[in-house]
């Protein structure tokens, strides 16, 4: 398996749990006056996610909240650029996924995965700055 689809398995395998409990919150029946739907303006704070919380849910909660924001770049038109921008906080996010794995997490292939997800991030996020740098973006 080649490293850059493992490691986007891995960051769609963390992104999973937070689209599930998505998921399963859309299938609860709605009261009126109680469970009104949002409205498109307003956004879940991911960082405080609901239920009974442990270290790992709430970091991962975080880490992903900080992906969501660093990622809400002002688009230019230029694809090239605007998709490197938008890239490195998205592969930032991955790498402070993986961190989460390592401290929390027990299985070895789960934590090989994590350091394997690191480093391949962090060489194309220097990748994606020295193509930003290169040309003057």
């Amino acid at each position: 398996m080649s490293l850059k689809i493992l490691a986007l398995t891995a960051a769609f395998a963390f992104a999973a749990p937070a689209l599930v409990q998505e998921a399963l919150a859309q299938d609860k029946p709605m009261h009126m006056n109680q469970d009104m739907p949002m409205h498109t303006d307003m956004q879940m704070d991911m960082s405080k996610p609901v239920g009974n919380q442990g270290p790992s849910i709430q970091a991962f909660a975080e880490a992903n909240a900080k992906m969501h924001k660093d990622m809400a770049i002002e688009m230019t038109g230029d694809t090239d650029a605007d998709f490197v921008r938008s890239m490195i906080p998205h592969h930032q996010g991955a790498i402070d996924m993986a961190k989460i794995e390592l401290q929390y997490g027990k299985d070895p292939n789960i934590r090989k995965l994590a350091e394997t997800v690191i480093k391949a991030q962090e060489a194309e996020i220097a990748d994606m700055n020295a193509w930003l740098k290169a040309h003057g973006k």
